[in-house]
């Protein structure tokens, strides 16, 4: 099968074309025919090795797995043993964060994981990129717990991430402030369209201070929001969360200590560490089949110009996803 490999950490650059041995599904695993994929953050810090932590999970001093990509969508060509609920023909979406292999022709992926049928009546190109921003979205709405009648304010609403956490915050019934650099021009009333009760764009000259405050969630899904700059918008007891280390790792720091400022009455730092299962794909599924949740998807791209995708999520303008378009979905 045809793939993207990169044999060092780098820029784009480092990418090249190539023909490998197809995988081999095993016990509990699906082989599926990649039709659609993605470029997003987590496939160029995995392409990149930054920040620093990414280099400790795909391998020292080199990758450990030349193969990228990490959100696939695509028909099950074979499974192995001890699967009994896809089979071969099924239509499927999902995310392989950790083990990578969805910028390919085919790719295995874990039945257990997140990886769900896709929904009837969606292409599979728009299944895509359903998985990945949607996944870590979902981790920050569970560490706070914030639900019905709560506020909240997501920076950075218009990414990947951001576009995915103004939808399952809405769906939750969460009264929604989107704060992003620009809106697309094309979409203005983008975020209005996915749930947001109020939407402030910082290029307009608009301060941050504008959004107001008394917020019970303030999430950063870019990790370009500080915890000193969100801690001014939070009411007591709120709680700031952010899909980034930050500077330094301060993040991780900031929620170890928590629980002693939560206790104390304060406003807090959490941080959210996803999960990926077979129940949290059915939940993403079942969201984008009644309409509550749908990614959002700013350009797409053949195989052949995956470089170029990279160079242009690499530049921190995309909004909502990037598709990739496979040759076996051209043909």
């Amino acid at each position: 099968m045809r793939a993207a490999l990169r044999t060092r950490y780098g820029g784009p650059d480092v990418i090249t074309f190539d023909d490998v041995p197809d995988p081999v599904p095993g016990r509990g695993e699906l082989l599926v025919d990649v039709h659609a994929t993605t470029v997003n953050r987590t496939d160029c810090a995995y392409r990149s090795g930054s920040p620093w932590i990414n280099r400790v999970v795909c391998g020292l001093p080199r990758p450990r797995i030349p193969v990228l990509g990490s959100e696939y969508a695509g028909v099950v060509t074979a499974t192995g043993a001890d699967v009994d609920r896809y089979a071969v023909g099924d239509r499927v979406f999902g995310f392989v964060e950790g083990r990578a292999g969805a910028h390919a022709d085919l790719v295995v992926v874990p039945t257990e994981g997140l990886v769900a049928p896709v929904p009837a009546g969606w292409e599979l190109t728009a299944a895509a990129p359903g998985m990945e921003g949607a996944h870590y979205a979902h981790a920050c709405l569970r560490v706070t717990g914030v639900g019905a009648g709560d506020r909240a304010l997501v920076h950075g609403a218009a990414g990947g991430i951001g576009t995915a956490l103004v939808q399952l915050l809405h769906a939750e019934g969460v009264e929604v402030t989107a704060v992003c650099d620009r809106l697309p021009l094309h979409r203005p009333d983008l975020l209005t369209e996915l749930g947001a009760a109020h939407v402030l764009e910082l290029t307009s000259g608009a301060d941050l201070r504008a959004a107001g405050g008394g917020f019970d969630v303030v999430l950063d899904a870019t990790g370009h929001l500080p915890y000193t700059a969100a801690r001014p918008l939070l009411r007591p007891r709120g709680s700031y969360v952010s899909s980034d280390l930050g500077r330094g790792g301060q993040n991780l720091l900031l929620a170890a200590v928590g629980p002693v400022t939560g206790a104390l009455g304060r406003r807090r730092a959490r941080f959210p560490l996803p999960h990926a299962d077979r129940t949290l794909a059915d939940h993403l599924a079942g969201l984008m089949a009644s309409g509550a949740y749908r990614p959002v998807i700013d350009r797409s791209y053949e195989f052949d110009e995956l470089r170029e995708a990279y160079a242009y999520v690499d530049s921190g303008r995309k909004v909502g996803n990037v598709v990739v378009v496979m040759p076996t979905a051209a043909e």
